[in-house]
């Protein structure tokens, strides 16, 4: 991995005689995280004025401060205030700002969470809070509430409620951990915590979300690959936000990922002043998939408190979506999505590209503004599915039938329900007709 003169410099400041294996060593980067005005002063040589100052010291006691020296190597220093790793990972005064629209808990993950450190939305899968501790604080997190608020790592007997729970649901095929970062907890925790989801027979695959390979990529190291590789399938998403991240070590921390089997996947947040830029997102993800990263989701800021800064409105996203989609490879664009607030999950949100359709012909459009038709088929005979799939007559040959009742949109389409509408249960009308009968 490089260790170049920048980081020379810093390392220098922290020790009078550093190693550069010092440098390297993950845990030595934790233990001189930046967590003071001063010391990033020190560091940086960058100094603030005394209001710059009251208001930064305001700003740290809310949300604290805390920046791996690595990465605050990747900050230049001659133009900082413009920088977009600054700015995600120092902070400033807007961040008290907090509108109304704006929440502690946006998504409402505690009101989703059946036991602690569980959070169950989807039918098939649960989020699994492992440790609320990450190597940097991230000025634009969703989780504010916990993160950097609350340094907390659970004990087993806490994560093991969380895998009670898992092994209890039979319907939880996905286990995505998270935090915090997991890759925090120390090898031999997080070998035990792997090893006793992956023993639970309905459970067909682990995730790890983290931001080490952006923030701490020394992480990586050749013994945790060892202990990631005796739990396959295991994927990894990361979470990079503009091209300056994927540097040289970097990219020598998604290649040990890579070369020790782990699909690669990158979930970016729209960030105003950061990445909203259409030449800067489209360079970001042919970075990621030059380094065998997969971009899976482009999120909208969520409603955090303190985030309006870092907002911008929907059309910069779905703008930016439109100069990828027929621009670049279909396999280096994410999905633009919105997580709902209040729980609803992850709603996908892209250009439309259907201007009109009739019974048997739709009229689209692509990239370039082409207008086309599909013509749809005269003689197309629907088969009525009643979701009793052991006596479909498919050719499904499937060793595991899921015969799950339809929800949502899904129940709607679907020829096993009678449903024809879906009501809110606070829907004006029905209730006078309930109060006529």
């Amino acid at each position: 991995m490089i260790y170049n003169n920048v980081q020379k410099e810093i390392a220098h400041k922290i020790e009078k005689e550093p190693q550069v294996s010092n440098w390297k060593d993950w845990k030595w980067q934790i233990k001189h995280s930046i967590k003071s005005l001063e010391k990033f002063e020190y560091l940086t040589d960058i100094k603030f004025d005394k209001e710059e100052r009251k208001n930064l010291e305001k700003t740290f006691e809310k949300f604290p401060l805390s920046i791996t020296p690595y990465y605050l190597s990747v900050i230049d220093k001659k133009n900082y205030k413009n920088d977009p790793v600054f700015k995600q990972a120092f902070g400033g005064i807007e961040e008290l700002t907090t509108l109304e629209s704006e929440h502690a808990d946006p998504l409402s993950e505690d009101k989703d969470s059946p036991v602690e450190g569980i959070t169950h939305r989807y039918p098939d899968r649960v989020l699994f809070h492992v440790s609320n501790i990450c190597s940097m604080y991230c000025r634009h997190c969703t989780r504010k509430r916990k993160v950097g608020d609350i340094d907390f790592v659970p004990s087993k007997d806490q994560l093991s409620a969380g895998i009670e729970y898992i092994k209890n649901t039979p319907q939880v095929r996905d286990v995505l951990l998270s935090g915090g970062d997991p890759l925090m907890l120390p090898d031999d925790k997080l070998d035990w915590l792997l090893s006793e989801i992956s023993q639970i027979p309905h459970v067909e695959l682990i995730r790890i979300g983290t931001r080490m390979p952006v923030v701490l990529p020394y992480r990586i190291t050749d013994n945790l690959i060892s202990i990631l590789k005796k739990y396959h399938p295991l994927w990894i998403n990361t979470h990079f936000n503009h091209p300056n991240e994927i540097t040289a070590s970097a990219k020598e921390s998604l290649a040990k990922l890579a070369d020790g089997g782990f699909p690669l996947g990158n979930q970016s947040v729209l960030l105003a002043d950061v990445n909203d830029c259409p030449r800067i997102m489209k360079s970001l993800l042919h970075k990621l998939v030059q380094n065998r990263v997969r971009p899976y989701y482009l999120y909208q800021c969520d409603l955090s408190e303190g985030l309006s800064h870092f907002r911008t409105p929907i059309g910069k996203g779905i703008e930016i979506m439109e100069s990828l989609i027929g621009h670049t490879s279909g396999f280096a664009r994410p999905t633009y999505v919105i997580d709902a607030p209040g729980g609803g999950g992850k709603i996908p949100v892209m250009p439309n590209y259907i201007i009109s359709w009739s019974t048997n012909k739709v009229v689209l459009r692509n990239y370039e503004g082409v207008i086309t038709t599909y013509k749809e088929p005269d003689s197309y005979e629907p088969k009525m599915c009643d979701r009793d799939c052991g006596n479909c007559d498919l050719d499904l040959n499937l060793s595991e039938i899921d015969e799950s009742e339809s929800i949502g949109i899904e129940k709607l389409l679907s020829d096993s329900c009678d449903t024809i509408s879906l009501v809110p249960e606070d829907n004006e009308r029905l209730q006078r007709r309930d109060e006529n009968e």
